[in-house]
């Protein structure tokens, strides 16, 4: 049975910083591309990072330079760490996990910017 479980979400203030983290099992975790989405209210979900089973980073351009994805293969965990954080990343974060045709999601953390 795949897993996937977000934490670290939160409430913060703008110009603060979280670090998401997703804990994986039920799978071989470092074959899988390991991704974190965003959805806000009203609005469909987005890419927000990617990085590959190989270490290939990819960023939404609306992140870029404010936030890391990074990967531990051993521990099976993926990370988002988001600094300089700004009221429109309100949303609830989700981890996903890709390989071919299957994705594998996480339940979701809530992330909240505002002062």
């Amino acid at each position: 049975q795949v897993q996937l479980v977000e934490s670290g979400g939160g409430l913060v203030q703008p110009g603060g910083s979280l670090r998401l983290s997703c804990a994986a099992s039920g799978i071989i975790f470092s074959f899988y591309d390991m991704g974190w989405y965003r959805q806000a209210p009203g609005k469909q979900r987005e890419l927000v990072a990617l990085i590959t089973s190989r270490g290939t980073t990819n960023y939404v351009d609306s992140v870029k330079g404010r936030f890391t994805i990074s990967r531990d293969n051993a521990e099976k965990r993926v990370y988002l760490q988001m600094n300089s954080l700004k009221p429109e990343d309100t949303a609830v974060y989700y981890c996903s996990a890709a390989l071919g045709v299957a994705t594998y999601w996480g339940q979701g953390t809530q992330v909240t910017v505002s002062s």
